[in-house]
């Protein structure tokens, strides 16, 4: 029997090579269109990162490299006396403030055991937007007896 058809091998392989081209150059055309759209969840996620790795290596650290969570309990009692006494100089400290752009941000320090707020420091929350968050479990060494418990410093950045 002869093949009547008309298509051969090589042709039909062309088509299919070239229709998944185009479908890939289609769908990676379309994304781009929508990035202006995008949030900035990711960059005040960084931020937020950005922050409570300075709070917790340098501001308040207990000076132990060898545990880089310790905190000290002085350094964390003053650390929030003076965001909460001073909250615009705090935000311009973190540059979190420009010509152009400015951000708020939330600290808070929680005990685990208990689940009960120990200090908070900046503006409350807002009900829309984007809002960067990271949590970190800290060891906060009290100074005057040597005591350590643990805590959870959220740091919220919008």
């Amino acid at each position: 029997m002869i093949d009547t058809r008309g298509q051969m091998h090589i042709d039909y392989l062309i088509g299919i090579a070239i229709f998944l081209t185009s479908v890939i150059f289609v769908f990676s055309y379309t994304t781009g269109l929508f990035t202006p759209f995008q949030s900035n969840s990711d960059e005040v996620t960084l931020i937020a990162d950005r922050i409570s790795t300075n709070l917790i290596e340098q501001n308040m650290s207990a000076g132990n490299p060898r545990t880089p969570s310790l905190l000290n309990g002085t350094k964390v009692n003053d650390f929030f006396y003076q965001s909460s006494t001073n909250y615009e100089s705090t935000i311009d400290y973190y540059g979190m403030r420009s010509s152009y752009l400015r951000y708020d941000f939330n600290i808070t320090l929680e005990n685990i055991a208990s689940n009960s707020l120990i200090y908070s420091s900046g503006k409350p929350l807002p009900t829309q937007g984007n809002i960067g968050q990271t949590k970190r479990i800290v060891i906060v060494r009290n100074e005057n007896n040597g005591n350590e418990t643990q805590r959870i410093l959220s740091v919220r950045v919008w």
